[in-house]
């Protein structure tokens, strides 16, 4: 039953990945021309040429929404990569033996915390002039303190290792310890964390493109798509903000998924199972 559960969890792990490379490369590969509207075919809803309907300027739902997922999870990864990074050199910072770097640490994780990351993002967005730079900023800057922490108790624990001590009195430097010990230890919370700070990523970026804080609005993206339909969602427009949010939801925790299975798969606790 454990092998079976293990390779249960790998086709599942396989599958999901495979969808959402799937959706990211539909969104390149489809043209911008696709999503071009025609004012004769404007406020349809759902039909077989339109699975998703189409908006007030007869744009198909479905292929800005496929774009426009796109664009959120390139967002949403590359904020992921850089707030992963910060919680690398932060978390090693906090735990190298340094009292006041690891209280400097502590306080600017807690200041950091105490502050809703939507405000935060859409300060720091704002502070930035808004659009694609000030949106990675906001999002990096938000997502990186949890995985920090975590980061600095697995140094802390390494630190007390035998093995760590016999290098250090083999005349082991300290970045050597780091490079060949310590790092390669941190690699599977590292994958992990980054994984689920996707979907979180993904969904501030939305919601303050949503807000009228992040993208500009000619941007396919899906908090876009949701701003636009709330004009015209009390017409019965229903299919503008209920299918594009619903498939948002859908990825969102479609990665989230993927997250748990990568943590059961990379976890030495759970690796025999």
């Amino acid at each position: 039953m454990k092998l079976n559960l293990r390779k249960k969890t790998l086709v599942l792990t396989v599958i999901m990945a495979v969808i959402l490379t799937a959706i990211y490369i539909s969104g390149i590969i489809i043209p911008d021309e696709a999503a071009a509207g025609s004012f004769l075919d404007s406020n349809q809803p759902p039909s077989l040429v339109h699975p998703f309907g189409t908006d007030a300027l007869g744009r198909d739902l479905l292929i800005r929404t496929i774009k426009g997922l796109t664009v959120s999870m390139t967002i949403g990864f590359t904020a992921s990569v850089i707030s992963a990074v910060i919680a690398v050199f932060v978390g090693i910072a906090a735990a190298s033996g340094s009292k006041l770097a690891d209280a400097f640490v502590n306080w600017l994780i807690d200041l950091v915390m105490s502050v809703p990351h939507t405000i935060l993002v859409i300060l720091i967005s704002f502070a930035m002039g808004r659009g694609l730079k000030g949106l990675l900023i906001g999002i990096s800057a938000a997502h990186w303190c949890s995985l920090a922490r975590l980061i600095r108790g697995e140094v802390l624990q390494l630190r007390s290792e035998h093995y760590i001590a016999v290098s250090r009195k083999l005349g082991k430097s300290g970045g050597w310890i780091l490079v060949h010990h310590m790092l390669p230890h941190l690699v599977p919370q590292l994958v992990v964390g980054l994984v689920l700070m996707f979907p979180h990523a993904i969904l501030h970026e939305a919601s303050v493109s949503f807000l009228g804080f992040g993208l500009p609005p000619e941007q396919p993206a899906i908090g876009i798509i949701l701003s636009e339909s709330m004009r015209y969602i009390s017409a019965g427009m229903w299919w503008s903000a209920v299918l594009p949010g619903l498939t948002l939801v859908l990825l969102v925790l479609l990665i989230d998924k993927l997250g748990d299975c990568l943590k059961m798969i990379i976890d030495p606790y759970n690796s025999q199972n």
